[in-house]
């Protein structure tokens, strides 16, 4: 007599549920792995600002404090604390801190646009895009 093997109770319910999804009109979707390019050098519009912005956080000893900070021209600009590299685009192991570039009023909505200072050797990224694309200023 052949036994058939066990389906799980966690995979039946997998099962089940994916067979359900079409049914109610939903549809299961999982996220692509991140795929950032990281360029040597900065080039493109934008790359000026991001050099500008990255001197005043310079001189303000980038803040490790997350939150919204007086800017030289009257308004503010956002201290993101910790970026935590968990996909690996910048080098591996080091400590991170990301900040805007762009300043606005204190409490408006925040672009993509930011730059990623290494902490443990002082490379600074610009990414417009946030974190699509990286390049070093």
């Amino acid at each position: 007599m052949k036994h058939r093997p066990r389906t799980t109770w966690a995979k039946r319910l997998t099962l089940t549920v994916a067979a359900l999804l079409p049914l109610l009109g939903l549809t299961l979707v999982a996220a692509p792995a991140a795929s950032a390019t990281v360029y040597n050098s900065c080039t493109i519009s934008g790359c000026s600002a991001a050099s500008s912005a990255n001197s005043t956080w310079q001189s303000m000893g980038y803040p490790s404090q997350r939150g919204w900070y007086d800017w030289p021209n009257g308004q503010c600009s956002y201290a993101g604390g910790t970026y935590y590299n968990d996909d690996n685009q910048l080098p591996s192991g080091d400590s991170f801190q990301e900040f805007d570039v762009y300043p606005r009023s204190c409490g408006a909505h925040r672009d993509a646009a930011r730059i990623v200072v290494d902490m443990d050797n002082g490379e600074v990224w610009f990414s417009p895009d946030h974190y699509s694309d990286f390049y070093q200023l």
